[in-house]
């Protein structure tokens, strides 16, 4: 019976060590498959970003801007942002007429441009833009190699796959795996958009430019806006300041015509002043003369 239950025994014992060697031959299998594929992940493809940047003179801001629309779209890009400006530089205005004058004015004209070009016909492209130019200013153009944060945005991207399905298996909705899940999520759809907007920079290079024309010379003709030239002529001024200073001699003898009281008043108390004052002088002139007498 011993001897039984010991050959029972060693078969299992057999059995079993085959079974976990198999159990380990299969998980060097998985993991000799994670490696192969993580290694083939790890291949970093070329993301190379271009930008460029241009300043050129033309004849005309307003022509050129409209030429260059249209070569952007022939090569199959777009106008991201633009304007255009002027500037006054010195301004005059030279009497015409009594009410008019003529205005001239020098100004500078500048326009600015932002585009977003296939980055294969970037060079195509800027070739194009020096020919519109009078002369170009300044030229440059950079390239940005972003393989590696684009690889470790994708890499980072499947680790979060694979932690959120892990969490998944074992998450309930009670359990606060759920908003570790969330936050992970998340993420993964940050580096997502940033990977996608890396692609977009790299298939559409953006370049900046500048572009501006000689001072132009404007003239016009405009309204006097000089308030002393609408006057009356000299003579018609001398004129009407004589009538005016008639009327105003009427108006003065007419005010005093309703103060003939008050003028009347005005006399009386005078001359009754005068008699005082004249009076007094006499009574003082005699009492002085007695004086003189009696000292004699």
């Amino acid at each position: 019976m011993k001897r039984n239950i010991i050959a029972i025994a060693i078969i299992l014992t057999i059995f079993g060590c085959q079974n976990e060697n198999k159990k380990y031959a299969s998980a060097d299998a998985v993991d000799t498959q994670e490696l192969n594929k993580e290694s083939a992940d790890t291949t970093a493809a070329e993301k190379i970003i271009k930008t460029a940047d241009m300043r050129f003179r033309v004849k005309d801001v307003q022509n050129t801007k409209e030429q260059l629309s249209k070569t952007i779209k022939a090569e199959g890009g777009t106008v991201a942002e633009f304007s255009i400006e002027s500037s006054i530089q010195e301004t005059d205005k030279v009497k015409q007429s009594t009410d008019s004058l003529k205005e001239i004015t020098s100004y500078r004209t500048q326009g600015y441009l932002v585009a977003k070009v296939p980055s294969e016909k970037l060079d195509e492209f800027t070739n194009t833009i020096a020919k519109m130019a009078v002369f170009v200013d300044h030229q440059s153009m950079k390239m940005d190699d972003q393989s590696i944060a684009y690889l470790a945005n994708k890499l980072k991207a499947q680790n979060r796959v694979d932690a959120i399905e892990k969490i998944n298996k074992v998450a309930s909705k009670k359990s606060a795996n759920v908003e570790s899940s969330l936050y992970i999520k998340d993420d993964y759809v940050d580096k997502k958009i940033e990977n996608m907007q890396i692609d977009s920079r790299v298939k559409f290079s953006t370049i900046t430019l500048n572009f501006y024309q000689d001072n132009t010379i404007k003239t016009m003709i405009v309204a006097n806006d000089n308030l002393y030239d609408y006057r009356p002529a000299f003579i018609n001024r001398l004129w009407l300041g004589i009538v005016n200073g008639w009327t105003i001699f009427k108006e003065i003898i007419i005010a005093i015509s309703n103060l003939w009281m008050l003028i009347l008043v005005g006399i009386v108390v005078f001359f009754t002043i005068k008699y005082f004052i004249r009076k007094n002088k006499l009574a003082m002139a005699e009492a002085t003369k007695n004086m003189i007498d009696q000292a004699r």
